[in-house]
């Protein structure tokens, strides 16, 4: 993925801070690693925190896309907080705004784990 990727724990939620770029190659695979990990390391409340990344291509949109059908079909969630304006039209010119929950706030989002 990007230039940093780092997992931490907030309560019963990971907590996944991207910072950079999320764009096709290994970046977006990187990416993809850390969700499979957390998957089948049994977490099923996931928090995928954007604020700090710059830049997000389509691959890494799929790469979103394919966390939260990987995260859901093992009966855990995952949910967006931190999204930039660019990340925000992204989401909803591609119709994705509606698929995420996403919040502006990681207490709130925390908490809409319960």
């Amino acid at each position: 993925m990007s230039d940093k990727l780092t997992v931490r724990q907030v309560g019963d939620v990971t907590v996944l801070d991207a910072a950079g770029r999320i764009t096709l190659g290994e970046g977006a695979s990187t990416f993809r690693e850390k969700i499979r990990e957390l998957v089948s390391d049994g977490r099923k409340k996931i928090l995928l925190n954007l604020a700090q990344v710059s830049y997000i291509d389509s691959s890494g949109i799929g790469e979103m896309v394919s966390g939260f059908t990987s995260v859901t079909n093992n009966g855990g969630q995952l949910k967006l907080v931190g999204l930039s304006k660019r990340v925000k039209d992204l989401l909803q010119i591609t119709k994705l705004y509606t698929v995420f929950d996403a919040y502006d706030d990681e207490a709130e989002a925390v908490r809409s784990f319960s």
